[in-house]
């Protein structure tokens, strides 16, 4: 509609300033240190959303970081949309690989750098520029709630006890999320689903002190090459993961389905370039794109022990450790692979060290059906402003509230993000574009109708 995009482009500078603002605050949820800047970034979403139009909004405490609730209702007997999104962020570390500091949002050839652009801050801000618009413009025709919380980089730990005592206040006819990313915006694409998540620190313990590597060298484990040792066994000759019963539940993907995958563009010497690789990697049989889609990984995020600082100290540590994570597909259950993931651990650790692993969080894999009218309504609107009907696609990251909110609320999510893979998520140097971001804003508002016109 001609009103929206000609309200937008009278206000797309200060919807850009607006964001920027919101990238200046710090609000790393997994640092204390940051515990003040992520009240203050929950008072700045709520005080958008009250400017964007929403009637209600209110900052619920949790025994962890706050929950920003807010609604538009129009009519209860109106079709309603729920907008999850996060305005927590990653710690930013290694600072000295950013090319500008990581919360002084710099704009280099129409490129946001800044943690927390893509994820999520940028993207869940789109729905509250496309609130504005709908409001400001009366062309709202169905009732929108929003719940961004401040705890999705920690896996959310507060949301599930949120959600399953504010039923009611939550009922909505489908969750709509910008946390992912698509191919580009010539090759539009829409996630089907995202995978799992399990994540765990695993502590060696060798002898009960360090010890002098000359005097004790040969004659004591060392669980720094104790633990090397164990984790390369877990992958074979053929990168498959080498823990029994890993694959047990994996939901094998059709060669339809396969083939659908297919039809991605996909270039391979783009993407070696474009990390810095000779050569890419992964399971026997898959292509890349399978490889980070379909099936399941088990990746080493981290491992430390001994004497790291300056100079040399020749020292046989007492201690070494690793955080490992594994990506689940359907229908691997997260405390199962979890279980299975440590237990082999322990077992394939000899005697002269003990293993101790624990459970940092976790997420289900979830996926959504095509034949929806969420799904439907989200095609729709990327094919108006996109001119090109999107792909459906497989994310390979997680979102942990996803199986959650279904159960909770009895109700779908549908994936509409306009992030980039190759926008360093989590990674120094974090981006987002800003032909992304003002594409987004244009975009959600054609949701909003198509949904409402199909329910």
């Amino acid at each position: 509609m001609s009103v929206w995009k000609d309200y937008q482009n009278e206000n797309k500078e200060r919807f850009l300033n607006e964001l920027l603002e919101l990238l200046r605050i710090p609000s790393v949820s997994a640092k204390t240190a940051h515990k003040a800047d992520m009240i203050t970034c929950a008072e700045a979403v709520k005080t958008r959303l009250i400017e964007a139009g929403a009637d209600t909004v209110e900052i619920y405490s949790t025994e962890g970081h706050p929950i920003v609730y807010g609604e538009k209702i129009i009519d209860p007997s109106k079709p309603t949309v729920l907008v999850y999104g996060h305005y927590d962020v990653q710690p930013a570390e290694p600072l000295e690989l950013w090319n500008s500091p990581a919360f002084e949002p710099t704009i280099i050839d129409g490129k946001i750098f800044a943690r927390g652009s893509c994820d999520d801050k940028g993207q869940f801000y789109m729905h509250v520029k496309a609130l504005e618009i709908l409001v400001k413009t009366n062309t709202l025709q169905n009732n929108i709630k929003f719940c961004i919380e401040g705890e999705e980089e920690v896996g959310s730990p507060n949301l599930g006890k949120f959600v399953a005592s504010h039923k009611e206040l939550l009922k909505a006819d489908v969750v709509l999320i910008s946390d992912t990313a698509m191919i580009s915006l010539q090759s539009p694409s829409l996630d089907v689903g995202v995978r799992g998540l399990s994540y765990i620190e695993v502590e060696v313990t060798g002898p009960n002190r360090d010890l002098h590597s000359g005097v004790y060298g040969g004659a004591v484990a060392n669980p720094i090459t104790i633990l090397a040792k164990m984790i390369a066994s877990l992958h074979d000759e053929n990168n498959h993961i080498t823990i029994p019963g890993f694959y047990d539940d994996v939901v094998v993907s059709t060669e339809k389905e396969r083939a659908l995958m297919a039809e991605a563009p996909y270039n391979e010497d783009e993407f070696k370039k474009d990390l810095g690789i000779k050569e890419v990697w992964g399971e026997k049989g898959y292509t890349t794109n399978e490889r980070t889609g379909i099936r399941p990984t088990l990746e080493l995020n981290g491992i430390w022990g001994g004497y790291t600082g300056e100079g040399a100290k020749t020292v046989l540590p007492s201690k070494a450790y690793a955080k490992i994570s594994a990506r689940l597909v359907p229908n691997q259950g997260t405390d199962k692979m979890t279980s299975l993931l440590i237990d082999h651990l322990q077992k394939i650790a000899p005697a002269n060290v003990t293993v101790k692993a624990t459970l940092h969080h976790g997420g289900e894999p979830y996926m959504t059906p095509i034949d929806s009218n969420g799904y439907r309504a989200a095609s729709k609107a990327i094919e108006t402003t996109l001119g090109k009907a999107p792909i459906p696609v497989r994310g390979g990251g997680s979102i942990p509230i996803c199986a959650l909110f279904e159960k909770e609320l009895g109700i779908k999510i549908i994936f509409m993000g306009f992030g980039l893979d190759s926008d360093n998520l989590h990674s120094p140097n974090e981006k987002f574009n800003v032909e992304n971001y003002y594409k987004g804003i244009e975009t959600i508002p054609y949701f909003h109708k198509y949904f409402t016109e199909m329910s």
